[in-house]
């Protein structure tokens, strides 16, 4: 009972784990740097480091996304 109860947390906390850095790598922060400071964060703290990002991540991010805007007639 116990060895199934640690197989699913330690699930849990992998797909945490993963869904915080491809939530990083996709987000659009307000500042560069802040997308290195998370990778390593969570990296080298994966539980308490994707807790405090996901607390945290609407403060630091824009909320628009970026639009792809060519102009291609002044050329």
């Amino acid at each position: 009972m116990t060895e199934i109860f640690i197989i699913i947390l330690f699930t849990l906390t992998i797909i945490l784990w993963i869904w915080a850095l491809i939530d990083i790598y996709r987000s659009h922060f307000k500042n560069g740097i802040f997308k290195i400071i998370w990778f390593i964060a969570v990296i080298i703290f994966p539980i308490l480091g994707s807790i405090i990002y996901f607390q945290f991540k609407n403060k630091m991010t824009s909320r628009q996304r970026r639009k792809f805007q060519p102009n291609f007639r002044n050329q």
